[in-house]
């Protein structure tokens, strides 16, 4: 799982991250097989902005703007206010313990929007259930 350093009163957010222009992101965690094809959906569609990948390969993680934890209500997924900035040249991911599956230089937008995000994992949801459903 993804380590958002979020407490009992928020995140634990030190000193912001340096560099101009970046601003705090929330992370939606989904598991890894839902998330990459919603990244296959997003990359199709010019939707899709940073994505984290936890050490183990079994959660995937996606920078969404600000404030989207307040109203994110997805079943399978989880969305947490964090620290983690949605850096535009940064090497090391913003989060611990994680490694960029889609870099901030190569990803079409500086965040995922939540609806575009809510739809592709929707789309994931039933093309993975397809699937299942032929085995």
């Amino acid at each position: 799982m993804l380590d958002t350093h979020v407490t009992a009163n928020g995140p634990a957010c030190g000193a912001p991250a340096p560099g101009a222009g970046e601003e705090p992101c929330d992370l939606v965690t989904v598991p890894a097989r839902q998330g990459l094809e919603a990244v296959d959906i997003l990359r199709l569609r010019d939707g899709l902005g940073p994505v984290l990948h936890d050490g183990a390969g079994d959660t995937l993680g996606f920078l969404v703007p600000p404030g989207t934890a307040a109203g994110w209500d997805l079943p399978g997924s989880a969305c947490t206010p964090t620290c983690a900035r949605s850096p535009r040249r940064a090497a090391e991911p913003p989060v611990t313990g994680t490694g960029w599956l889609v870099p901030p230089w190569g990803a079409y937008r500086r965040t995922t929007e939540p609806g575009r995000l809510r739809a592709a994992l929707g789309e994931a949801a039933r093309t993975i259930e397809a699937v299942d459903r032929c085995r």
